[in-house]
């Protein structure tokens, strides 16, 4: 089992859930801006939010969203070793840093007594834009390896400095890279591992590389907390990652609907009955954890999804309602998607 240690209220890494992270992208000095979005994203489900912290005016304003919010706030800090201390004594939960980037070894050690003398951790963070000249050298540019020495070289550079309150992060756009690091990270320290696809491009490029990337380290057991990078409004990050963990299993769920992707046999409008019975869904107030099957052949669908709750298969202008795989009724192809919440609702 992984370290853990604890951001706000919230536990990152041992046996806690793998917590969800996003970062707000308004104006630093804009206070009231801020303090909209890191509620809106907190609302949405986000546990732990990010703020980049670039000047002094932006420690100040840090400090003032972090009195009026609930959430766990995370200073994102760059170069400056004076604004990480800043950011700790306005009240961070966490700070975010590259030591590679601080500076030199006095200035990081002048860092990690600051979080010391507060207890929070230090989120040790490496990408592949970042690496150190000679790791570059070594390797002959960007590889995993690379990534994966250099965080563990940052890591081992605090850790000297009695220091171990440390969560790690080394991400890469590339899907297959950032795998092969942290699988490299994960088997060479216990420290807990902060997971994402960096710069993983816009709402439909950056949700597929995502599921691919993310899920990959999900189901190797590697990831303790996670952030979904997209270029796009970050209350979608935060659905998005609730959907990979829900499909993954490790978050529960409204609804988990299945449907067949037709056939040669299909005798309904099988893509508009999906559609609608996924809508009502959303709609009805249902218990969680429900699993819903939309089938497009009366012949085969029971069976095909004895599994779920509750389904549907249709037929020429008809259809049969079944639950665990057994038929309840036949109805009219029009009457389908009522009779389908009725029969789950026990009406």
């Amino acid at each position: 089992m992984r370290k853990s240690v604890k951001c706000g209220n919230v536990v990152i890494g041992g046996d806690a859930p793998v917590s969800i992270q996003s970062m707000t992208n308004v104006d630093s000095h804009n206070e009231k801006a801020l303090i909209e979005q890191v509620n809106a994203l907190a609302s949405e489900g986000c546990e732990i939010v990010r703020i980049a912290v670039p000047d002094q005016e932006a420690v100040e304003v840090f400090g003032r969203v972090k009195e009026k919010t609930n959430v766990p706030l995370v200073a994102d800090i760059h170069f400056d070793y004076r604004l990480a201390i800043g950011a700790i004594e306005a009240g961070a939960d966490k700070i975010r840093i590259n030591p590679g980037n601080i500076g030199s070894a006095d200035r990081v050690k002048a860092v990690v007594q600051a979080a010391k003398a507060r207890n929070i951790p230090i989120r040790i963070g490496v990408n592949s834009g970042s690496l150190e000249k000679d790791i570059v050298v070594k390797y002959g540019g960007v590889t995993a390896e690379g990534l994966a020495e250099s965080a563990l070289r940052n890591l081992e550079l605090v850790a000297s400095m009695g220091y171990n309150q440390l969560v790690v992060s080394l991400k890469s756009s590339d899907v297959r890279m950032n795998y092969r690091a942290h699988k490299i990270v994960a088997e060479k320290t216990d420290y807990p591992i902060h997971i994402g696809i960096t710069e993983a491009g816009t709402l439909r490029r950056g949700k597929v590389k995502s599921a691919i990337g993310i899920g990959a380290l999900l189901l190797d057991d590697i990831g303790d907390t996670m952030r979904v990078s997209l270029t796009a409004d970050p209350l979608e990050e935060v659905r998005y990652a609730k959907e990979i963990l829900q499909t993954l299993g490790m978050r529960p769920q409204k609804v988990n609907l299945v449907s067949c992707p037709t056939c040669g046999r299909t005798k309904i409008a099988l893509e508009k009955l999906a559609e609608e019975v996924d809508r009502r869904l959303e709609q009805e107030q249902l218990p969680d954890n429900l699993k819903v099957a939309v089938m497009g052949c009366v012949v085969n669908g029971p069976g095909e999804a004895k599994e779920a709750d509750f389904g549907v298969a249709g037929g020429d202008g008809k259809g049969v309602i079944f639950a665990k795989g057994k038929v309840i009724k036949t109805v009219r192809e029009d009457e389908i998607v009522d009779e389908l919440i009725k029969t789950i609702k026990g009406i």
